[in-house]
């Protein structure tokens, strides 16, 4: 497994004003809440020394907190404006499953002259299915690798999901609730052995379709770690 990319402060720095500056252009409550995330701890701050007899220590305490307290509602209104985005824009769903903590996705295990798509992921939740495109399409290709599935994951389950916005299917904008909320039913072990069972049997994938997430929808990079399920 590689090692996680080193990223420097001056960097660090960079992607959150990045991410803020993604957000802001998106979220028109962004600012205000920047705003009164910033102001709540110092305006605390400023009535227990005013009011009490609090030494000025507790100054760079309501400044920390200050900063936090925006990093917090930044990390929470990046990750709505990316979800927002992405409704609609093929690819997506991967995209966004590829950054949960704890998910090994494969891209395309069916796919068609129609380029709709049928993703797989698996985690100690069991096997998840993602299809993009045509529902009507979509449900005979689920069935199709739902069949293939039955005769290698043994008892662990397997769940399947076509992205959209029509009744029955899963929005992007829930799509992590949805995955993270899955209950963990199998061991690290059997998952391990599951991967690599499917990876032995699987033919080689389809290509998936260029540029799935315009550039200027993109959430800032280093900012995935902000938005994986915790």
């Amino acid at each position: 497994m590689a090692e996680p990319e080193k990223v420097s402060f001056g960097q660090r720095i960079k992607q959150i004003g990045q991410a803020f500056t993604f957000t802001a252009k998106r979220d028109k409550a962004f600012i205000p809440l920047v705003i009164a995330a910033v102001l709540a701890p110092l305006i605390i701050v400023a009535f227990l020394v005013g009011f009490f007899d609090i030494g000025w220590w507790i100054i760079p305490v309501g400044v920390m907190a200050s900063l936090l307290a925006a990093m917090i509602v930044l990390n929470l209104r990046v990750n709505t404006a990316v979800m927002n985005e992405a409704v609609g824009k093929p690819g997506a769903a991967l995209a966004l499953l590829d950054i949960l903590r704890g998910w090994t996705t494969t891209p395309a295990v069916q796919v068609n002259t129609h380029q709709d798509m049928v993703h797989r992921a698996i985690s100690r939740s069991g096997v998840v299915l993602l299809a993009e495109g045509s529902p009507g399409r979509l449900k005979s290709m689920i069935a199709q690798e739902k069949k293939r599935l039955s005769r290698i994951v043994g008892d662990a389950p397997v769940h399947a999901y076509i992205i959209g916005e029509e009744e029955g299917q899963l929005s992007v904008r829930k799509l992590r609730t949805t995955m993270t909320k899955l209950p963990k039913v199998i061991t690290s072990k059997e998952v391990a052995g599951l991967i690599k069972r499917l990876e032995a049997i699987s033919a080689r994938s389809a290509p998936i379709p260029k540029g799935p997430i315009p550039g200027n929808m993109r959430p800032p990079k280093g900012m995935h770690k902000a938005m994986r399920g915790r």
